[in-house]
C-alpha cells in the first residue's frame, strides 16, 4: 500500500509525528487503539473523519518503519 498521501509528517502538528491527513490522528493513536482491542468499525465511529483506508496506511506505514529498522541495525 502506497501511504504517502495517507500518512503526513508536519512540524506544526503534533509535534512531528506522522499523522493521518488532515487530521491530529497520529499514527501511534491508531495503531494504540487497534493494539487495545478496538476493531476498525469502532474506530470509524469513534472518529469519522478516519475511513479503512486511513487504518490500513497506518498498519502500512507501521509495518514500513519496522522493516526499515531491520534492516538498519
Amino acid at each position: 500500500m502506497n501511504y504517502a498521501s495517507i500518512i503526513t509528517i508536519s512540524p506544526e502538528k503534533r509535534f512531528g509525528k506522522p499523522c493521518v491527513r488532515n487530521t491530529r490522528i497520529s499514527v501511534y493513536d491508531v495503531l494504540n487503539w487497534l493494539a487495545n482491542g478496538m476493531s476498525f468499525q469502532e474506530i470509524i465511529y469513534d472518529f469519522p473523519e478516519l475511513t479503512e483506508e486511513d487504518i490500513r496506511a497506518c498498519l502500512a506505514y507501521a509495518a514500513d518503519k519496522e522493516n526499515r529498522l531491520r534492516k538498519a541495525s
